[in-house]
């Protein structure tokens, strides 16, 4: 609680991923992506009540045995890869409710696709919320700036190249590019009246807490044994 703002923390970990099938269960140092989130919420004093929204029994099984639980299953309906995050979110929010008989003010979503999330970046995403009256807050990463949109090209037919954006042929020097950033799934937070009302995660006051250190946010193989070198860097350096 903050405020006394009730806060609701939601780890979606549906079973159905493609880039890595059952990725909500792969193991990284020991123990599993969703197990992971389990021992940062346990550590964040503002978050009251933690929930894993899933249609697997088997990741609903490994969460609740790490201590976060899962009193209900997401339908089918809610399960697809093309299903926002608003409807999944907007869900557990609304099946939590009904089950603990409260009201939840602020809902902070906790992908297990970020494992190296710290629990006072989420804290941090949790206090920037309330205490900027923002409607949602973001953690987000720099993006190198050979991910910047002017520096990208765009490959047509037979092959042919062209400018992404043609405003990238005036870039000469990395100084020109003005700063941009991408979500690192560490934490996003928002108000009730974000989804319920806006039915948004972007909220019309949006905020973006930049984390500058080094993360993953695992989508594929590659992802997962980046994290893996990044974990074992960190082990070799204590």
């Amino acid at each position: 609680m903050i405020q006394n703002q009730f806060i609701l923390a939601v780890v979606p970990a549906r079973g159905g991923s493609k880039g890595v099938p059952l990725k909500n269960l792969r193991m990284l140092g020991g123990q599993s992506l969703v197990s992971r989130v389990s021992a940062v919420v346990t550590q964040v004093p503002e978050i009251d009540r933690a929930v894993v929204s899933t249609d697997h029994d088997g990741i609903a099984g490994v969460a609740e045995a790490a201590g976060l639980a899962a009193p209900f299953r997401r339908p089918e309906s809610l399960a697809g890869d093309r299903i926002g995050d608003l409807e999944v979110l907007t869900h557990a929010l609304q099946a939590t409710e009904k089950l603990d008989g409260r009201k939840y003010d602020i809902v902070v979503m906790l992908q297990p696709t970020s494992p190296f999330r710290k629990p006072e970046q989420v804290s941090a995403c949790i206090r920037m919320l309330v205490e900027g009256n923002w409607d949602a807050v973001w953690t987000v990463s720099p993006t190198d700036s050979k991910g910047n949109s002017l520096k990208q090209l765009h490959v047509g037919e037979e092959g042919a190249l062209d400018l992404y954006d043609v405003a990238g042929a005036q870039i000469i020097a990395q100084h020109q590019l003005e700063p941009v950033y991408h979500r690192n799934g560490i934490a996003y937070a928002f108000t009730r009246g974000c989804f319920l009302e806006q039915k948004t995660i972007h909220g019309l006051r949006t905020g973006a807490l930049v984390i500058e250190e080094p993360c993953v946010n695992i989508d594929t193989e590659w992802d997962l044994e980046l994290a893996e070198f990044m974990l074992s860097r960190r082990q070799t350096d204590e």
